[in-house]
């Protein structure tokens, strides 16, 4: 029976299915409408006997939410403001039932319905902030859903078929040119790994956002005053584009042009060039940087600087020494860390230009991050600058853009250096020589490569070559590992090696060295650097990388001759069911269930002794034991990626184990071995494995 109800006689009902919070539900949203329009369907309710003539609603909770919000803002009075109800009388089940329904079949408005509607209310009224106030928006949410119902026609309809995501379609509003829009849609709508930015790139194409340097120099005011269009971002924080931006860099370049001539004049630099760009990397091939003299140290910073080098010299020596304390220790490093930032801070010595000099010399105006134009501090030359001394000779050579003699292989006949880009390419040819007569030498290549590779992980010398053997990224750390038997195995072997080469001088002895070496010792350098590069696992994968199993295959290994389970490395880290399970499969449920009702760590101790061979069990047991090894150990077995999951500890010394807490009683492991778990002797659980007499 429908009833207007006043709305103080209404209150929510504990078994409307809607739980989420006011927040999530948007009630301010549902209170603008609602004051707009009022209540346009009815609340279901059902009446109840205190106190007496109300009511509780158990189907259209947020719309009493709405109106409770408005009534404490005063918009109406709850005693007099009436609610249509429809009354239902019922069961709580069959009124909970009621109010599922009521909410499964409830249809929220698409994206594209929603623009479709407040283009039609905007068109009715004319005023977006009209239209926002009465649906509880913001502007700019409504200004969005306006530009996504202006979207082109056929970015549209796939928006309302569902073919393509909100986020897609915003991203496609990104610009309000329709040509462009059906343009890059028919390039990537097709095709479901398009993400919204790919398509905000390729919309943007030759665009400036307005966060750009050009854009903050120049400003929008100039840029629209001269013709350029801006295109309003409504979905991007990152600011505005504007879409004409050879306008902008014509202006910008007018500003830094006019800057470059000011500063020229007021420094007396020979030139200054004007960059719209914070570096300078691509303007300098053609020319000649200067090295300029820096500001001398006073008596009183070379005093410091001296005192400074001895100490840290001091704290070095100290720690090298293998007899501080950790504690002393991080304190000496903490010392030294702090001299070595002030030692940096009095050797960053500012340049000096000379006034002889200003004349032959120029830098860059360059554009910052921030729109400011700013003057780069280094100077170039165009042509080389000699020094006196050269030009009396006694150097012998072209002073380098750093200030020492050019090499010889970089100079031209006459003494005069060459150009950079001729430098780099006769470069390039001379090793193309080299590259083109190893070739016919394989065995040299094999000592170069193996050399490089084998050198390169112990030294910090340049080698000519890409060629790398770096050691891999572990995903542990392995020092906090105890020591294996096959990382013995591999320090053992790195120290039978014959590593007499290594300690002869520069790089070119040292490489003579390791060729005089028999094939079988450079082999089994090889052999080490090969082990020392192996990688753990596949990055994002618990899974065995295919030629590693391949490996382990050829060469037979049994994994379980060279590693086995302790409580440190295993047992302590899986939960007690684990343990349990392992048993399980080891020695049947009677082994198991000796262990249902003993502590984590009782379990664990007993597992190590029996893993290891070391208890007193029966000949079947002790075997399969003694061949297990967990799967992540295995060479053969497939994996799949899991989650990383914290090593399970106990709570206290209680025998609480967390992996118990929380389980269902119907699932414990205990259940599984009979009644009498608990006949067993648990203070020396470790004798449970012998068999009985």
């Amino acid at each position: 029976m429908n009833q207007m109800i006043p709305l103080a006689k209404l209150r929510l009902s504990p078994i409307n299915v809607r739980t989420v919070s006011d927040e999530k539900l948007n009630i301010p949203s549902m209170a603008a409408d609602i004051a707009a329009r009022g209540v346009l369907q009815n609340l279901l309710a059902t009446p109840v006997k205190k106190p007496r003539g109300s009511f509780e609603v158990f189907d259209g909770g947020r719309r009493l939410r709405a109106l409770n919000l408005l009534a404490e803002q005063g918009t109406i009075d709850a005693a007099t403001f009436e609610v249509p109800v429809l009354v239902v009388k019922a069961e709580d089940a069959e009124l909970s039932e009621t109010s599922l329904a009521a909410n499964f079949h409830q249809l929220k408005l698409t994206p594209a319905e929603e623009c479709r509607a407040f283009q039609h209310f905007l068109g009715v009224d004319g005023d977006i902030d009209a239209v926002a106030k009465r649906f509880g928006q913001t502007r700019r949410f409504i200004e969005g859903r306006l530009r996504l119902a202006g979207l082109a026609d056929p970015v549209f309809e796939a928006l309302a078929k569902g073919d393509i995501t909100l986020d897609m379609a915003k991203a496609y509003a990104s610009t309000d040119d329709h040509t462009k829009q059906v343009r890059i849609f028919e390039q990537y709508g097709h095709y479901s790994y398009t993400t919204p930015d790919q398509i905000r790139r390729s919309i943007a194409g030759d665009a400036l956002k307005a966060s750009d340097p050009i854009a903050i120099l120049v400003g929008e005011d100039a840029y629209v005053a001269a013709g350029g269009s801006v295109e309003r971002e409504l979905f991007s924080e990152d600011g505005d584009r504007w879409a004409d931006p050879e306008i902008a860099r014509e202006l910008a370049g007018k500003l830094m042009e006019a800057e470059a001539q000011r500063l020229g004049e007021e420094t007396g630099l020979a030139w200054i060039r004007p960059i719209a760009s914070s570096h300078i990397y691509n303007a300098t091939a053609d020319l000649h940087r200067v090295s300029l003299p820096t500001v001398p140290f006073t008596d009183e910073e070379q005093q410091r600087i001296d005192t400074i080098a001895e100490r840290m010299d001091e704290i070095a020596g100290q720690i090298d020494s293998g007899q501080v304390e950790d504690e002393a220790a991080a304190t000496l490093e903490d010392e030294y860390r702090t001299l070595d930032a002030e030692y940096d801070e009095l050797n960053d010595r500012p340049t000096i230009l000379p006034d002889d000099l200003k004349a032959q010399v120029g830098t860059f105006l360059i554009l910052a991050p921030d729109g400011s134009m700013k003057l780069e501090t280094s100077y170039f030359s165009e042509t080389p600058i000699r020094s006196e001394d050269d030009d009396q000779g006694s150097t012998g050579g072209a002073i380098k853009s750093n200030g020492s003699p050019t090499e010889p292989e970089a100079t031209a006949p006459g003494g005069k250096p060459l150009s950079a880009r001729l430098s780099d390419e006769l470069a390039m040819q001379r090793r193309d020589i080299l590259a083109a007569s190893i070739l016919a030498n394989p065995a040299l290549a094999l000592d170069y490569a193996l050399f490089a590779m084998i050198d390169g992980n112990r030294g910090y010398d340049r080698y000519g070559t890409t060629m790398k053997a770096s050691r891999p990224q572990d995903p542990a750390l392995g020092s906090e590992m105890e020591p294996t038997q096959a990382r013995i195995a591999i320090e053992q072997a790195r120290e039978a090696l014959d590593a007499r080469w290594t300690e002869a001088g520069d790089v070119t002895a040292r490489f003579e060295a390791f060729r005089t070496l028999d094939d079988e010792a450079k082999a089994a350098w090889l052999a080490l650097m090969v082990a020392g590069s192996l990688e753990a696992k596949p990055e994002y994968s618990a899974t065995t990388n295919p030629l590693h199993a391949r490996l382990a295959s050829i060469l037979e290994i049994d994994v379980a001759q060279w590693w086995r389970p302790t409580s440190a490395n295993f047992f302590d880290r899986v939960a007690k069911g684990a343990l349990l399970a392992l048993l399980t499969e080891i020695g049947g449920t009677t082994l198991a269930a000796r262990y249902s009702a003993s502590k984590k760590g009782d379990v664990s101790s007993a597992c190590e002794k029996l893993f290891a061979g070391e208890a007193i069990t029966e000949t079947d047991t002790k075997e399969a034991a003694l061949a297990w090894v967990p799967d992540a150990m295995r060479f053969d077995v497939e994996r799949p990626a899991l989650e990383d999951s914290p090593d399970d500890k106990d709570d206290d010394e209680t025998g609480v184990d967390k992996d118990d807490e929380g389980l269902d009683p119907d699932d414990d492991p205990a259940d599984d071995f009979g009644d009498d778990v608990n006949d067993f002797d648990v203070e020396h659980p470790e004798e449970a494995l012998e068999p009985a007499e």
